[in-house]
């Protein structure tokens, strides 16, 4: 698949136009996203992925078209497993409800322009060195472990990172939130307000969230424009989906399994196909595209269903033991 420049240059303008539209339309009056409201932007925002996806379909060949829907499906479901820690985040810096929506967009943006650094990496990577291949598989298996291992590590409690600790310890804090500014001037001083210091947060733990994300759509596609665009479609839809799942997160209890599983899965795939390259697997042990979006589906799906069905039957439980 060949991408000309002007076509990554126009792809860029029409993410950067409808993160405009949206800051003018939901952020020119600071309010608290209704969860109407937020279905209304989650609808909006995968319509715009389906029809972006439909025009690399068309233009392109069906090939990449099931390339990008195989990576978006993948990136958004592993996106949904950062929304338990955005909440986290939120609860710990207690952000006002009429301030969440900026947050999450500028924090978002922020880890798209990091996740786009290291797409630029590791597409560079993956043309030079085959054996990154298995690096990036070896990465997917050890976390699908790690999942497993920690039951999706919902119950943790916030602690800063790095980046956030030099950042507080960089510049002095107010002691509380100015609106929706990031900078105020106080007895003479410059100071940043908790409105900065959460954005950094939000920011710098979704990146914590691309170690697995982007070998996984590496896996998918070694394409860096699908992979760009499947990693901006997914990240731009997830604040939305924050307000609409609110608590529904937390009753999803076997997310991570099914996630687990895909990662796993898509390891598995980065390993075959390394093994191909090398000349040491046999023909018929391929993965297929339309395999890897038929297995992300119906693992979804499934785990999903059961997550739904366990929340309800806790619920008639809780309500029978009163």
């Amino acid at each position: 698949m060949t991408v000309p420049l002007w076509l990554w240059f126009a792809t860029v303008g029409g993410l950067l136009a409808l993160i405009a539209v949206d800051l003018m339309i939901v952020d020119h009056k600071p309010h608290e996203v209704t969860t109407g409201e937020a279905a209304r932007w989650v609808i909006f925002y995968i319509a715009c992925a389906v029809l972006f996806g439909a025009g690399v379909w068309i233009f392109a060949g069906h090939d990449p078209g099931v390339q990008f829907f195989t990576g978006y499906i993948t990136e958004y479901s592993l996106s949904v497993d950062n929304l338990f820690i955005f909440m986290v985040v939120m609860a710990s810096f207690k952000v006002p409800a009429i301030h969440q929506h900026r947050v999450l967009l500028v924090g978002i943006l922020l880890a798209l322009g990091m996740r786009s650094v290291f797409i630029a990496v590791g597409a560079a990577l993956i043309n030079q060195f085959v054996w990154v291949f298995f690096v990036f598989g070896a990465v997917l298996v050890w976390t699908a472990i790690s999942m497993l291992r920690g039951n999706g590590g919902g119950e943790e409690e916030y602690h800063e990172n790095a980046l956030t600790r030099w950042v507080r310890k960089l510049f002095p804090v107010t002691d509380d939130y100015r609106g929706h500014k990031y900078l105020v001037k106080e007895g003479g001083k410059r100071k940043i307000t908790p409105m900065l210091l959460v954005i950094v947060a939000i920011g710098s733990a979704d990146l914590l969230f691309a170690v697995d994300s982007i070998p996984a759509i590496f896996g998918i596609t070694q394409e860096a424009f699908l992979v760009f665009t499947a990693n901006a479609f997914a990240l731009m839809g997830l604040r939305q989906l924050y307000f609409l799942l609110g608590g529904l997160v937390t009753k999803l209890v076997y997310l991570s399994y099914g996630l687990a599983v895909i990662l796993a899965f898509i390891g598995a795939k980065l390993v075959v196909h390394a093994l191909h390259e090398y000349h040491l697997a046999p023909d018929w042990l391929d993965i297929s595209n339309w395999m890897s979006l038929g297995v992300i589906v119906v693992v979804l799906t499934v785990t999903t269903v059961l997550s739904l069905a366990k929340a309800k039957r806790d619920e008639r439980r809780a309500v029978e033991a009163k």
